[in-house]
């Protein structure tokens, strides 16, 4: 797979609340990265992405039936391989939460960078993608509190495009942006080393690491 897709371009989908003011139509066609639960979006869009990463455990084991169905590639961590049967479509990365770094060569280690999207960016990279473009990427939660510590969602989940996303009873973790920003640097960095780049299409986003450009203007009339 490695460089399978070089001279392509592809978006990155977060979840955030921002993808509902987001034209998700304008990216049939296009090569897309989805994480989590934005299959949740799928019935709504008409199509799927064309890759999925998922890193985190208790995502993994709490939406593991899900998961399992998606037909496209999964990139999930090694260490939620529990949760889950292996399948042709899967693929599982040796990710750490310690010593960060950028891996162009996701068959070694990745630093995960407290972010599922900085993984997916890695193996964006790995693919051969010269451009990745983020979208839902809000860098901003509603829901305050320590980095890392487990909460269950008491009600309708604020911080995502679904209100189900983690809904009532759903334990999650709480965002780390800082260290994020961490890898998001380091993301940046190993692009343009490359002569190639990282973008930040999110409407109305609070990341300030990737330069900036109008989603709409993406795309031909």
């Amino acid at each position: 797979m490695r460089d399978q897709y070089k001279g392509k371009r592809c978006f990155i989908i977060g979840n955030g609340p921002s993808l509902r003011d987001t034209d998700m139509r304008k990216l049939r066609g296009e090569y897309t990265f989805g994480m989590n639960r934005i299959y949740l979006m799928f019935p709504e869009l008409g199509f799927e992405t064309s890759f999925f990463v998922s890193i985190n455990d208790l995502v993994v084991e709490q939406s593991a039936a899900d998961i399992q169905q998606l037909s496209m590639p999964k990139f999930i961590a090694w260490h939620a391989h529990r949760f889950l049967q292996p399948a042709e479509n899967m693929f599982f990365l040796h990710t750490t939460y310690t010593g960060p770094k950028f891996a162009r060569d996701i068959t070694g280690r990745l630093w995960e960078g407290a972010t599922v999207t900085y993984v997916a960016l890695q193996v964006a990279y790995y693919l051969g993608f010269s451009e990745a473009i983020l979208i839902g990427v809000d860098h901003s939660f509603a829901t305050k509190g320590k980095p890392n510590t487990t909460v269950i969602s008491e009600g309708d989940d604020p911080n995502h495009f679904n209100p189900a996303y983690f809904g009532k009873g759903f334990r999650w973790q709480l965002p780390d942006l800082d260290t994020s920003e961490v890898g998001y640097a380091m993301a940046r960095a190993a692009y343009e080393s490359d002569g190639r780049r990282v973008l930040d299409a999110t409407i109305g986003g609070k990341l300030a690491i990737f330069p900036k450009v109008d989603y709409n203007t993406l795309f031909g009339k």
